[in-house]
């Protein structure tokens, strides 16, 4: 297909798009910009989008902006994703900030989860931003504190965007579309013995209990209709325990990530948890619920048309602090996040920005 079969209006020179997203996914990737500590990027953002005459609001590291002739009797579609980063694991054999560029491919923390994403989204409305008769308005924002679920991401901002219709949640999905979610909740665990010393038969080992209970969480299957996806998924991730080598440990802990979609509330999944385990823990806060769109949505209708297939997402995003109809699609692929030596194919950017561009575009037809 050719963008430039329906020109509607004037539009930006795609080249040149996707030009300024490879040079804009780059200054980001050379920005520290971890969870919380999103400064730098949120001002690259800003000086960005101002070269474009697009004037922009900030809270906290967050930047969004609406079109140029925003009309408030038309409904709004959110364009949306994150800026912030993990932290570059120890297998990096790359320095994580050089946005390495070589092999077709941008390498750097941050490139593929989700810079990507979110480069091919400023994109994408830039295109649209000068646009007179679209049926629909634009909101972009670049948001902060996704990786961490943090108080000062999008959710700080969610009051004070106008009113949104459904969005498009920017993350890597090989420009696919998750059009369910799971959601997310981290207890922390505590199991309690009594301390004595190891060369007697003292104490009551605190690493035995958990391991009977970490044992359980490792292979309970919640019920659920057959040849349908498991439900809740529970790892555990995180162990400690112990003083010194010479002492029984009093105390273990560990950490539980869970995931789990529509079939059980955070509630259900508890009690499930209390009835067979005989640690005591604590929810953290920040619970992600699980979300999904109606596969007759527009949206929705509009990707298929494209080729685009549906999938249910084993990850946790910004989706899960939107009440909104979303969906989540971006360049790139999930299994590279959080992995050393991370990258992103530049043909991929390349392809989101002209199928999100498409996507607009057949949503537009449809109003």
């Amino acid at each position: 297909m050719n963008i430039a079969e329906k020109p509607l209006t004037s539009h930006p020179d795609l080249n040149q798009l996707y030009n300024e997203a490879l040079a804009l996914l780059s200054a980001l990737v050379a920005i520290p910009s971890f969870s919380g500590s999103e400064q730098g990027t949120a001002s690259e953002i800003e000086s960005h989008l101002a070269k474009h005459g697009i004037n922009t609001i900030r809270k906290n590291n967050n930047v969004w902006c609406y079109n140029k002739y925003f009309d408030s009797a038309k409904p709004t579609i959110l364009l949306n994703s994150h800026h912030d980063t993990v932290k570059p694991n120890e297998q990096y054999s790359l320095d994580p900030f050089s946005a390495l560029i070589y092999d077709e491919k941008i390498h750097g923390l941050g490139s593929n989860d989700a810079g990507a994403s979110l480069v091919s989204l400023i994109s994408t409305f830039i295109y649209f931003y000068e646009s007179k008769d679209l049926p629909f308005n634009l909101c972009l924002a670049a948001t902060g504190e996704e990786e961490t679920s943090g108080l000062n991401g999008i959710r700080s901002i969610l009051d004070d965007l106008k009113p949104i219709s459904f969005a498009i949640v920017g993350e890597p999905t090989g420009m696919h579309m998750a059009i369910a979610e799971k959601g997310s909740m981290v207890i922390d665990c505590v199991a309690k013995g009594r301390s004595g010393h190891a060369a007697r038969e003292e104490g009551d080992n605190a690493i035995y209990k958990a391991i009977k209970d970490i044992e359980w969480f490792s292979h309970f299957q919640f019920p659920i209709e057959d040849h349908l996806p498991a439900p809740v998924k529970m790892t555990v991730t995180q162990i400690n325990a112990g003083l010194q080598h010479n002492i029984v440990p009093g105390e273990c802990h560990f950490t539980v990530d869970i995931r789990f979609d529509h079939n059980y509330t955070p509630r259900e999944i508890l009690n499930v948890i209390i009835n067979h385990t005989l640690c005591s823990f604590n929810v953290r806060p920040n619970v992600l619920n699980p979300s999904n769109i109606d596969v007759l949505h527009p949206l929705v209708v509009a990707g298929l048309a494209l080729g685009r297939k549906t999938y249910v997402s084993p990850t946790s995003s910004d989706q899960g602090w939107l009440s909104m109809p979303s969906v989540k699609m971006g360049p790139g692929e999930s299994a590279r996040s959080h992995t050393a030596d991370e990258f992103v194919l530049i043909e991929e950017i390349e392809e989101g920005i002209t199928l999100y561009i498409h996507l607009l575009e057949s949503v537009f037809k449809r109003a």
